[in-house]
């Protein structure tokens, strides 16, 4: 998958509007890359839900990717990928023993998924294509932009299915007390279903960015040799 920010420091200098733009939306963990998708799947039952797991990722990119970035050097080749996920797995049990020490009632809804970060491509993916080639600040950017991104996805579609589900959004009525359960947005495939929705609202929405951006483009050119034609003459 091609993503716009992941040159390591012998390239050309990285910028961090646009290693955030890359993370955020061009190259999203889940609306492009198609990454993290268990998770998604599988908590994303209401936004609050969705908010606590995609935080719970969050904090785990951002202390991976630091790490692996500072002690990148003194990694050997042969066994960087296990190295990484040692890395991912200490920050993760810290992360699910604080959850459950202090936000148990959540700890307990999310379950199994806490642990499962360990395994999740996205963070694994980040620290051996960017942290591992680029500095502790563009790394701990990149890990705010992806995690944010694939925070989003999952308020965003634990939105979707929460609203339509239930009327409800954060667990405040919305749509009205009289408005009926959609039992079918709660189970597994309504995640399916909402989650194909979103995904061809938001390639829609890339392809009329791309339009745009061309027609100016060739505006620009056209004005251009608009411009050329009396100096040449």
């Amino acid at each position: 998958m091609h993503s716009n920010a992941t040159s390591n420091s012998n390239d050309t200098p990285i910028r961090n509007a646009d290693i955030l733009a890359d993370g955020l939306w061009h190259n999203n963990t889940i609306f492009t890359q198609l990454l993290g998708m268990c998770p998604l799947l599988g908590v994303t039952t209401s936004a609050e839900n969705g908010f606590w797991m995609g935080a719970a990722t969050l904090l785990a990119l951002i202390c991976s990717n630091v790490t692996v970035s500072l002690i990148r050097g003194g990694i050997p080749e042969h066994v960087r990928i296990p190295a990484y996920i040692t890395i991912i797995a200490a920050f993760v049990s810290i992360i699910g023993m604080a959850m459950n020490a202090w936000m148990h009632e959540m700890y307990l809804i999310l379950g199994l998924f806490i642990p499962l970060i360990v395994v999740n491509c996205a963070i694994l993916g980040r620290a051996e294509a960017f942290a591992s080639k680029n500095t502790p600040i563009h790394s701990f950017v990149d890990a705010i932009a992806m995690g944010s991104g694939f925070t989003f996805a999952l308020v965003l579609l634990g939105g979707v299915r929460e609203l339509l589900g239930q009327g409800e959004l954060f667990g405040f009525e919305v749509l009205g007390a009289n408005y009926p359960d959609v039992l079918m947005f709660i189970l597994p495939p309504g995640a399916f279903i909402a989650l194909g929705f979103i995904l061809a609202g938001v390639n829609i929405i890339k392809q009329r960015m791309q339009a745009q951006k061309k027609a100016l483009m060739m505006a620009s050119s056209s004005s251009d040799a608009v411009e050329a034609v009396p100096q040449a003459k």
